[in-house]
């Protein structure tokens, strides 16, 4: 198993990174980190992490899936059109594409979303996240993991175990 994580060079959410990464490692998956600049990457939370790719040099065929880590980050250094190559990639090669947190929102913007069911982090006071699935043709849906065939998305870090665990079992 070949896994790819995607995070915000500064401020990822460093539970949705960290978590995974552990439950990876031990399911012994070969595991890179990706992100927008390379160098030590920066944890909203002070977690750091070793980035092996530029987004704008991951080649999807590489990996059997691709996760996008959410964060204050995610909107400000993965909302481009490296991720948005990257989600479309995964797509065309039938491979599994998760995202986390916000990051679906990245994933409603690249134009995957339209007609599947997501998820995405959104709070009483901001549903801007959700407004960008809707907007962008997906399937919101209230629910903490939502798979939609090869797409797994979910609403931030309080399941961040639960969103490794339903990875590793789409990839097995």
């Amino acid at each position: 198993m070949k896994i790819v994580i995607i995070i915000a060079f500064r401020d990822f959410k460093d539970e949705e990174y960290f978590v995974p990464q552990e439950i990876f490692d031990r399911a012994g998956a070969e595991v890179k980190v990706a992100s927008n600049k390379l160098g030590v990457a920066q944890g909203a939370e002070g977690g750091e992490v070793n980035v092996d790719i530029k987004t704008s040099d991951l080649n999807v065929s590489e990996f059997d899936a691709i996760i996008f880590i959410g964060g204050p980050g995610a909107p400000k250094n993965l909302d481009d059109q490296d991720s948005y190559r990257i989600a479309k990639d995964v797509m065309a090669q039938n491979k599994l594409l998760c995202a986390i947190c916000i990051s679906p929102a990245i994933l409603a913007k690249a134009g995957i979303l339209n007609g599947k069911k997501a998820t995405v982090w959104t709070s009483a006071l901001n549903k801007d996240a959700q407004k960008v699935l809707e907007g962008n043709g997906a399937i919101y849906q209230k629910d903490s993991i939502v798979q939609d065939g090869k797409i797994i998305t979910a609403d931030g870090p309080s399941v961040a175990k639960e969103f490794a665990e339903k990875i590793l079992d789409a990839l097995k």
